[in-house]
């Protein structure tokens, strides 16, 4: 058995850029595993990608021509099915092992070379085997079949093979592109397997115009990159070309000097490396007076329809330079870049024709517009949405400031829709929010206004700013709010992966903002007051959306670092201001590293078991009276907690969560006595509902910070 390394090429049509990478690496992987599964390759066997606009590859070191034999035992039957009472084979088990290929011409002799061993509670009978090892090109042939079964395919396309026949094209086949060309190599021989009607060579076709032959032959698995390069003038490696793009791009700002950089887009970079063989980035320009456009709009423009990178100056300001990536390297590139800056030129021409129309009306007069603008059929349209985030706004800035605030945030909930109706945001509606900005400033609202307009979608996604101004704060608020409690009050809920309304987001948001901006506004009476802003529309889901809220608090924290426990301790208690959260899971984390922590944990777990059980037949009220107090246990752990109760309590207001949970520690030797020696259910009503009334006592100074039997192993 010799091993040598494997290069497996698929050649298709263009495949689709934002695909490519994943399409690659799902290619390779599964290529690689079905390899290792049969034993052709190894755990130390190296599984490289290669993906380009016409091609997915992969290189697989130490592949086996012939996988090793391999021993197997198989159970066959039990003893008492397989052999009659004088021990001579059953037709039964001559059958068996017929099926599995044994000879059983002398069935004294097939009886022998069985194993008898104990299965359970019944002997059984175990044929031994040797299974030959898989060939490389059955192997191989099963790999990539497999591979590309298991291909993450956006949208399969089916096409007609050319066939000798007398009626060619009968032969249909669906795959994600046309594919055009099959080589597997292992070392310099060819592997012969097959795929989507192609049988595999060891030449492929290089870059469409300038590959310096074609068809590029291969020598071996090992020169399939740097031969591909050099005659194909092909970067197969999407991590190569991907790099090689971001170096030029680099270089080619440096050349334009003063500070010149690229706009920062993993996303576009992808895409535009899944687009080229061979990268080849030139310099172009637009000319100045499309500057005056919101860079906003003129850098989505670039991005979106041509796939061009934006050069922003040492300020973060849009130049009127940008970088193709070309995939093609001309002497003179005079062609390509005239051909760019003619493309572009219309592209921004219509993004100014939008602004300076856009700007002939006030974002005031397209309020009534909104109304013709269907948001939800239950829930009506963007106007009757406006004027709800305008009601919950207001209540929510009346609690956060005065008068000026009310004023400015209502402006700004009233305003922050109307860009919906414009024409820039009808043309690129991503842009929703920013051109309001704009808009809001050229009618001279101010930039408190204008910027709570721009800002009330924030945050967009994990790790986005959050509003710059408390108006806009408080309109955000509102407008996610709104969204929430009136998808949840129609019963429209995120199901698995399904989140059209992305509720999921929104609610991280109202967590981030309520966290990150410290307000003083607690959960409960926060959904409860958004909900007579829909009238008769819904039905109060608030507890169920506060479920949810508290559900996307508890993965954000254990994202932080924080233990699962840690989390379940604090909200179990449904903390209302959110602000505070951290100071009581850091609390909640001191109190855990205390030596009594363990014992008061256990505790805590037994007293609220104990008050469950008995609060079955009522209440129990947190109420001691000290002549009722019998044991000396009792006693005690009545005086440790008039002693210490009221400092935690004194802590626990003054924010100080982390003292108020270490001052109650000092009740671990108290609690442990009156376990030990005081029995709660005493026969005596009046004693019995007095010892429940002093754990109640206990149990609620231990759970103002968390829920510590939570904490309980």
């Amino acid at each position: 058995m010799t091993t040598q390394n494997l290069l497996v090429e698929l050649f298709v049509e263009e495949l689709p850029p934002k695909a490519l990478q994943k399409l690659g690496d799902a290619f390779a992987t599964v290529l690689g595993d079905q390899l290792k599964a049969q034993g052709l390759a190894t755990a130390a066997s190296v599984v490289t990608p290669f993906a380009s606009p016409r091609r997915l590859a992969a290189h697989v070191t130490a592949v086996a021509d012939k996988a090793a034999d391999k021993a197997v035992q198989q159970k066959l039957m039990p003893v008492t099915v397989g052999l009659d009472k004088d021990g001579n084979a059953t037709p039964a088990l001559l059958k068996k092992l017929q099926a599995l290929g044994a000879d059983v011409s002398n069935p004294a002799a097939a009886v022998a070379a069985l194993k008898r061993a104990q299965d359970g509670k019944a002997e059984a009978l175990f044929y031994d085997s040797v299974v030959p090892g898989a060939t490389l090109a059955a192997g191989l042939q099963k790999a990539l079949d497999e591979a590309i079964a298991k291909l993450p395919i956006p949208k399969v396309m089916s096409y007609q093979l050319e066939t000798d026949c007398e009626l060619p094209g009968w032969t249909s086949v669906n795959f994600v592109r046309p594919a055009h060309g099959l080589v597997a190599l292992h070392g310099s021989t060819v592997v012969s397997v097959k795929a989507l009607g192609l049988t595999a060579g060891n030449s492929t076709t290089g870059h469409r115009f300038e590959a310096a032959v074609s068809p590029v032959v291969l020598a071996d698995a090992d020169s399939y990159a740097a031969t591909l390069k050099k005659d194909g003038a092909v970067i197969a490696s999407f991590a190569e070309r991907k790099a090689e793009i971001a170096r030029q791009l680099a270089a080619a700002a440096a050349k334009v000097g003063n500070g010149a950089r690229p706009i920062e887009d993993e996303a576009l970079l992808d895409e535009v490396t899944a687009l080229v063989e061979r990268p080849n980035v030139v310099i172009c320009q637009f000319e100045e007076q499309f500057l005056g456009v919101p860079q906003e709009c003129l850098i989505l423009t670039m991005k979106a329809n041509q796939k061009y990178f934006p050069l922003l100056d040492a300020a973060g300001k849009l130049t009127n330079k940008f970088l193709v990536v070309s995939n093609i390297s001309p002497e003179d590139t005079s062609f390509v870049t005239g051909g760019n800056e003619r493309v572009v030129r219309p592209r921004l021409a219509d993004a100014k024709f939008f602004f300076d129309q856009d700007r002939k009306k006030t974002l005031a007069s397209r309020v009534e517009g909104l109304s013709k603008v269907v948001y939800h059929n239950k829930l009506g349209t963007q106007g009757e949405r406006v004027e709800r985030v305008r009601a919950i706004a207001k209540a929510i800035a009346t609690q956060l400031g005065d008068a000026a605030l009310v004023a400015d945030a209502d402006l700004a909930a009233q305003l922050a829709k109307t860009d919906l109706v414009t024409d820039m945001v009808g043309e690129f509606p991503e842009l929703q929010g920013i051109m309001g900005g704009y808009y809001a400033l050229n009618d001279g609202l101010g930039e408190t206004v204008a910027h709570a307009i721009e800002d009330h979608y924030k945050p967009r996604f994990a790790g986005d700013a959050l509003p710059r101004n408390t108006a806009g704060v408080v309109v955000a608020l509102a407008d996610k709010l709104e969204t929430l409690v009136g998808m949840f009050g129609i019963g429209n809920l995120p199901t698995g992966d399904r989140d059209p309304f992305a509720l999921r987001r929104h609610a991280l948001g109202v967590i981030r903002m309520l966290v990150e901006k410290d307000l003083p506004l607690e959960m409960n009476a926060l959904l409860a007051g958004a909900v007579p802003a829909f009238g008769d529309k819904i039905t109060d889901a608030s507890a169920a959306l506060a479920d949810f809220i508290y559900d996307r608090l508890a993965g954000s924290l254990r994202e932080q670092g924080y233990s699962a426990q840690e989390v379940d301790a604090v909200l179990a208690l449904r903390p209302q201001r959110l602000a505070l959260v951290e100071k009581q899971l850091a609390a909640v984390r001191a109190f855990a590293a205390l030596p009594e922590s363990p014992a008061l944990a256990a505790a805590n777990k037994r007293v609220g078991n104990i008050l469950k059980k008995a609060e079955v037949e009522g209440p129990v009220d947190a109420h001691v009276n000290p002549e009722l107090l019998q044991e000396k246990a009792e006693q005690d752990l009545y005086a440790a907690l008039q002693r210490f109760v009221p400092e935690a309590n004194a802590q626990f207001d003054a924010g100080d969560y982390t003292a108020s949970l270490q001052t109650l520690a000092v009740l671990r030797a108290p609690v442990d006595a009156f376990f030990d020696d005081v029995m709660v259910n005493a026969e005596q009503l009046d004693v019995r509902m007095n010892r429940l009334g002093l754990l109640k006592m206990l149990h609620n100074a231990m759970n103002r910070v968390a829920d510590l039997s939570r904490l309980a192993v």
